[in-house]
């Protein structure tokens, strides 16, 4: 990457923006996204490891579409495994499906639709096998406790998870899109004889042939988890790679204190197989420490995030732009990566941090408005839906990672919060689901590496040309939604 001017002072991604290269690059589909960050990942995005916005669903989405989910280091160990048996037993092609038995109401179906963006139930028999399907067109206008044999479709079409196997995937998954739109339905069940493999709907079809699922060990879906720096990490950490998760994150707010060193240090001395991802710092010295203790990735951001107040009530952080540069640079030099983590709102502002040279980007808060966020869906006065949203500092998550200590102690911490406790983030109408957020975001990723005549991450950032732009510059491009007179 290099500057068209050298610039002055710190920069965040509002401050910049990318210059059109010459290219060759004539289409989106020729960019490989892979991080090639040694994490199996095939797209460059994480879901962070914050309570409000990474848990089971998120996890498994995100692997199935390429990425990675975290799983927060506040959640109890015997949690930790259970979500990675179960994010391992998913398929890595079709959707999890709501299941109800049939002897199930509608208004239990109602309750229960939400948990996923297709919207349907499976109903099943007592043996669990398919009966039928329940839509919520098909819940309107009847009694809420009519039973759901009652209402159920049994006339749509249905797919045999063997019928896939022998055929050339993307052709497949083009015939599955026509029946699925020659029937008017956006969603049927695969089935593996009469039991449930999964849901596949019109757009999962058409994403199937776009991304790779980010596949483990045993060519299942990958799962991260975090530990903290405090207490015995090396048995903690022990105990988490014996659930089975693919990526280790050691994470602490400071980054480059003693502490965290001892905490990588500890890490590394176990017989690890997967890569440690340690953070957050901001400058090339704490980049360098990290690597040096044991880190394969390094975590860059201090007080970019939503629900951060870090930089409000300290004044410590940076600029996210000019850290994840200096830091990149840093990690580059021995033969290391980085994650920029925190401060996207938009998907320029991804691409912006891979032109800077980070590998992944974390996304918090704008993945905890999604189907998949782990929070309960609440419906506002004015009919909005909206999931509540948390720093990983403030003292809400606090008190819940003190939970085990004596009530004087949690008081004493609950005096220190440096985060938003309480927050909205409402479903987008038009990308209520966090796959329709990557869609968006990766869609803007693959157009910014074609004007930079990119076909892989690393070409990106060597060939990106970054210009500094003034706040009427990055208004300039905001788009309109109403006509000026």
């Amino acid at each position: 990457m290099r500057f068209l001017t050298t610039p002055s002072t710190d920069l965040t991604y509002n401050d910049v923006f990318l210059v059109p290269s010459s290219s060759r690059v004539t289409s989106r589909f020729d960019v490989d996204l892979s991080p090639g960050d040694g994490t199996g990942s095939t797209i460059p995005l994480v879901a962070a490891n914050m309570t409000a916005v990474t848990g089971r669903r998120m996890v498994e989405t995100m692997a199935r579409r390429g990425g990675l989910g975290i799983l927060p280091q506040d959640i109890p160990l015997d949690v930790i495994a259970q979500v990675t048996d179960w994010v391992k037993s998913r398929s890595p092609q079709y959707e999890t499906p709501v299941t109800l038995h049939e002897t199930d109401t509608v208004h239990d179906a109602l309750g229960v639709m939400h948990k996923r963006p297709h919207g349907a139930v499976l109903v099943t028999d007592a043996k669990g096998n398919y009966r039928g399907l329940v839509l919520a067109a098909d819940c309107q206008d009847v009694d809420r406790f009519t039973r759901l044999t009652d209402v159920m479709r049994t006339d749509g079409p249905v797919f045999q998870a063997e019928d896939f196997a022998g055929q050339d995937h993307d052709a497949a998954m083009r015939s599955a899109y026509d029946k699925l739109a020659a029937s008017r339905l956006s969603v049927a069940p695969v089935l593996r004889e009469r039991a449930i493999e999964g849901v596949l709907t019109q757009k999962g079809a058409v994403r199937s042939t776009i991304y790779q699922p980010a596949l483990g060990t045993q060519g299942r879906l990958q799962v991260g988890a975090a530990v903290g720096i405090n207490g015995d990490v090396a048995a903690k950490a022990a105990a988490l790679l014996d659930t089975g998760i693919d990526v280790l994150v050691v994470d602490t707010a400071h980054g480059h204190q003693i502490k965290a060193m001892q905490a990588v240090e500890a890490v590394r001395a176990l017989d690890l197989r997967v890569p440690v991802v340690a953070g957050n710092v901001v400058s090339a010295d704490g980049v360098r420490d990290l690597i040096g203790a044991g880190a394969d990735i390094v975590k860059v951001g201090v007080g970019p995030g939503a629900m951060c107040t870090t930089r409000m009530m300290t004044a410590v952080g940076r600029p996210q732009f000019s850290a994840v540069v200096e830091c990149a640079d840093a990690a580059a030099d021995l033969g290391k990566h980085v994650w920029a983590d925190g401060g996207v709102k938009h998907p320029r502002d991804v691409a912006l941090a891979l032109a800077a040279g980070a590998r992944q980007v974390m996304v918090g808060s704008w993945f905890a408005g999604t189907h998949e966020g782990p929070g309960d869906l609440n419906i506002d006065a004015n009919g909005r839906a909206y999931k509540e949203s948390f720093g990983m500092a403030s003292a809400r998550a606090v008190r819940h990672r003190t939970r085990g200590e004596d009530e004087f102690a949690r008081a004493r911490k609950a005096l220190f919060e440096e985060g938003i406790s309480n927050s909205k983030m409402y479903l987008d109408p038009q990308r209520p689901g966090v796959e329709d957020l990557i869609d968006h975001i990766t869609s803007g990723v693959r157009s910014s590496m074609t004007y930079a005549g990119a076909t892989s991450l690393a070409q990106f950032s060597n060939r990106a040309v970054v210009g500094i732009q003034s706040q009427s510059g990055y208004d300039e491009g905001r788009p309109r939604s109403e006509s000026w007179s």
